[in-house]
This record gives structure tokens, sequence and C-alpha cells, in this order.
């Protein structure tokens, strides 16, 4: 009952404090990129403030140190809305997101991602939706962007593992950009499944970067799975790496 009472605070306050940064940002639409990203990081770090406070939910974060100092694509997992609220606080450099583009069209939270400049695609319509990937992204890394692609696609929940698709795997060795993995646990708190937000802390661990050079996108692709699914073994205490289910 805590718990239900807890999350019902959290988005209360979701909800009253993302219009009050998605105006300014929106305001700032003709303003260059960098004031656009600087509120959606105030947004993101209020999130994140009001989410400890009400939810008891904190996190930590290993393998800074294992970062590049130029652009490069995230290939991370994916198990809840968190991650899309957090990356922007600990990531230093300028992110674009590949999501959904149906996200485009929630009031202000949508509308904020136009903003930002998101890569949104339409994961139905297959070869073009990699196309758009590798174009677009390419343009976001060399402007000095980095570009979080999610390869599972969609949220899976803890102790499973979504088929890993190619397309970051692509744009990176089509750029020459390195490859950051990142694994993390954040649906055992805020699962995809409950609404409700429970208290404890996520980890989040960045591995060490892939450089492209020698990898096919597949083979690069599945590199970086292994590594990730390996983590979780850790993380979600699973029995073993789980080593199927790689789109080739």
């Amino acid at each position: 009952m805590l718990t239900a009472v807890r999350t019902v605070l959290f988005y209360l306050g979701l909800g009253v404090v993302t219009p009050l940064f998605a105006i300014p940002l929106l305001a700032a639409w003709p303003l260059p990129f960098a004031v656009r990203e600087a509120i959606a990081r105030g947004w993101c770090r209020t999130v994140l403030f009001w989410l400890r406070l009400t939810c008891g939910i904190r996190h930590r974060v290993e393998g800074l140190e294992n970062l590049p100092d130029y652009p490069a694509v995230i290939l991370s997992k994916h198990q809840s809305a968190w991650e899309t609220i957090a990356y922007r606080t600990f990531f230093p450099a300028h992110l674009s997101w590949v999501l959904k583009r149906d996200l485009f069209r929630i009031p202000f939270y949508g509308w904020s991602l136009v903003a930002l400049e998101e890569i949104g695609i339409d994961r139905g319509s297959g070869r073009e939706a990699l196309r758009q990937v590798e174009e677009k992204g390419q343009a976001h890394l060399a402007s000095g962007r980095w570009v979080v692609v999610f390869p599972e696609g969609t949220r899976v929940a803890p102790g499973e593992t979504g088929k890993y698709a190619q397309g970051g795997a692509r744009l990176a060795v089509a750029a020459g950009a390195p490859v950051v993995p990142v694994a993390l646990n954040s649906g055992r708190l805020w699962g995809r499944g409950d609404w409700r937000k429970h208290p404890g802390t996520i980890t989040v661990r960045i591995g060490p970067t892939f450089e492209p050079e020698g990898y096919t996108a597949a083979g690069l692709n599945r590199a970086v799975r292994d590594w990730i699914e390996e983590q979780m073994v850790e993380l979600e205490d699973r029995p073993e790496p789980i080593r199927e289910a790689v789109h080739t």
C-alpha cells in the first residue's frame, strides 16, 4: 500500500514538472541544440530527484572511465522508462535517441522529443527503418552527438532477453564510430508490467568500448550482445547468459 501511494505521488509530480520544462524547451527551438539539451537535462535531474524522494529509487553507475572522448553509439539493455530519463544525467555528451515515432504524439513530452531532434522510426518499416537509423545517426554523430540505441527494440522483463537487431551496429560500422555497451537492472524496481515503483538501487554498468574496425555489423552486434548478457548474469543473478536470438 505504501509503495502504491508513493508511486502516485511520483506520477503527480511528474505531471506537474513536465510541462514546466517542456514549454521553455519548445520556446528554445530556434536556439542552439545545446540550450535545448540543457533544459532536457534539467528535467531529467528533477525527475530523478523526485523519484528518489517519493519512491526511494537511487542508482549507481560503473565504468564511466570506459567512455571515449569522441562521439559513440551507445547500445544499451532496455528494461524500463528509467534509462530514458537517467542517461542524460551521467553521460557527458549530447545524446540523440533512436525511438518509436509514435512517442512524438504525446503532449509536451513527445513535442519535446521533436524539439530535441530525436531519431523517430517506424519499427514496422523494415529496411527503411534501418536506412533512417544509419542516415540520421551518421549526421548526428558528425555533429558531435552520441546516438543511443536499444537493440532489443522494446523493454524486456528482468531475466529475459529479446532479439538484438543490427541497426545500432550497422550505424557504428558505417560511421566508423565506437560502440559503448551498457547493461542495467532497472526492471527490478521500475517494471514493465507493474505501474508501481519499488525502492532500491539500480546498477548501470558501462563496458569497454568496441571499435568497429575488423567487425561486420552482425559480428559487432553479437560481440556487444554477449558482453551485455554476461553482465546481466551478475546484475540479475541469472544462472548463465542467454546466447540465442540475435538478428544476423
